[in-house]
């Protein structure tokens, strides 16, 4: 028998589990999907998520010759959740896209007030934060709000139904907006803004937490030992960087699922008002730095959908790819601002919305396809940029997801950065980053780096695109400034 844990991540559209042994090596891996939630009012169903929870733990478990030494939680950011004095739920979770809340976050970004609780939280005031989804709720759903014992990530709940024991670690925490990312409690201005008291809200924990002692019908239903130990782990973002092997500032993690993210390792949090950078905790004396986009696989999908040859058969993204290598880079000086579902980082406008420019009859569909694909590169650049702002300069950039596995975009990104682009074959680096997480609390390794077993392709800049790109980004960065006072009068026209 051989000895392992078991990393799982619980994200907004199914729940990962990897098992990886002592040395690191990952050895098996399941994922579990549930209907992901639709845009603008973005609400989960937490039960059918717990049930997918305990479904993917019981499915790695049986497939293995013994059972897990430990088991580490990895989740999305920014849910939150109401539920009443026995731990149910009384609502669907609102989750980080849900946007309901943006004129709240809005006004809160031109306050004073604001630029208070973003320097001491490290989260941007966007719609997506627990702060504002909360005050909404207070707002908009008064008789919901005055009912709520709790309010709860999707995490907390899974780990409350797992021990009773309402409690957030300081990773999930410090995405909410509420929490002083340097006193490691709740921000009183957070709590007042949001009209609650800290006992409204989960006792924040090390992202090391420790419990074991499942109720036996819990152990008995994931078919688990009940002294199995479990740790309460960290945000999916943060874990992301732990897997992926980025230990300091030189190496940045891109992450391209349904969205999308730029993060470095930091031992500080680098504070930009403009750019609302998010600082996050891995554990107490680790930030993970950085910014998230609203449109990553989510814009390449839709460009597909609408540009792409199209068939009855799975190899449709194939022939995308194929086709947008047949166009040259700058896809002949067409250009896309890939916002169609509002955007967080760089520009923090909700009303923000997709864009071609330049457009002339030489474009064909490839061009569109390419183009698309060339702005979330684009927008990935621009978060990068503003990161070294505040420091040296990124040498190489680690990439997961799934078009990690599409050498023409991995191809575009390196281009549009000119940077290597490292893909890795360690499978969901959240998860793998919890099983690190637990490993490494098991006396497994020294430090994490020892455990990064991921190999690696690299894939070079090629300096002729490279030079094409460094020109069109500079008129994509004028795009967004221009078109913004536009943006937001046809958003009073949209339904």
């Amino acid at each position: 028998m051989q000895a392992y844990v078991i990393g799982i991540d619980i994200g907004t559209g199914s729940v990962k589990a990897v098992a990886v042994k002592a040395n690191g090596e990952a050895i098996d891996a399941v994922q579990t999907h549930y209907p992901s939630a639709a845009a603008d009012e973005s609400e989960q169903d937490v039960l059918a998520v717990y049930a997918a929870f305990k479904q993917c733990l019981r499915e790695i478990i049986g497939r293995q010759t013994a059972t897990p030494q430990a088991v580490c939680l990895s989740a999305a950011m920014h849910s939150i959740l109401a539920v009443d004095e026995k731990g149910e739920p009384l609502m669907k979770a609102l989750l980080w896209s849900d946007t309901r809340s943006s004129e709240i976050a809005q006004n809160l970004r031109q306050s004073d007030e604001g630029k208070r609780i973003y320097k001491v939280s490290g989260t941007p005031l966007h719609a997506m934060s627990p702060l504002c989804k909360i005050r909404w709720l207070k707002e908009f759903k008064p008789e919901l709000f005055k009912n709520a014992h709790k309010f709860i990530s999707v995490k907390e709940f899974i780990w409350q139904q797992l021990f009773g024991e309402y409690a957030v670690d300081y990773s999930i925490a410090s995405a909410t907006g509420l929490f002083n990312i340097y006193s490691l409690q709740w921000h009183e201005e957070a709590l007042s803004f949001a009209g609650i008291s800290s006992e409204r809200l989960s006792q924040p924990v090390s992202t090391t937490h420790k419990k074991t002692g499942l109720p036996s019908y819990v152990a008995k239903d994931l078919n688990i030992p009940i002294n199995t130990a479990f740790y309460i782990g960290a945000s999916d973002g943060c874990l992301a960087n732990l897997g992926s092997g980025c230990f300091d500032e030189s190496v940045a993690a891109i992450t391209i699922g349904t969205s999308a993210a730029v993060r470095i390792t930091s031992p500080s949090p680098i504070v930009d008002e403009e750019r609302m950078i998010f600082n996050y905790l891995l554990d107490e004396k680790t930030f993970v730095c950085g910014g998230a986009t609203n449109n990553g696989g989510n814009t390449v999908e839709w460009a597909v959908e609408k540009f792409a040859p199209q068939n009855k058969e799975e190899k449709i993204f194939e022939e995308a790819f194929r086709a947008v290598e047949n166009v040259l880079a700058g896809s002949k000086a067409l250009l896309f601002l890939p916002y169609l579902h509002g955007e967080r980082a760089p520009i923090w406008d909700e009303k923000s919305c997709g864009v071609y420019f330049g457009v002339k009859s030489v474009h064909n569909k490839d061009c569109f396809l390419r183009a698309a694909m060339e702005g979330v590169c684009y927008s990935l650049f621009d978060v990068l940029s503003s990161l070294e702002k505040n420091l040296p300069p990124v040498r190489e950039i680690k990439l997961s997801g799934g078009v990690a596995k599409a050498k023409a975009f991995v191809q575009i990104l390196a281009d549009v950065t000119g940077r290597k682009i490292l893909t890795q074959d360690a499978g969901d680096a959240s998860a793998i980053g919890a099983a690190y997480l637990a490993l490494k609390e098991l006396n497994a390794a020294e430090d994490y780096a020892f455990l990064h077993q991921a190999k690696s392709d690299a894939t070079e800049p090629i300096k002729e695109n490279a030079e094409v790109y460094h020109k069109l980004f500079a008129v994509y960065k004028g795009l967004y400034p221009s078109l913004k006072e536009t943006m937001h009068t046809l958003h009073q026209y949209s339904y």
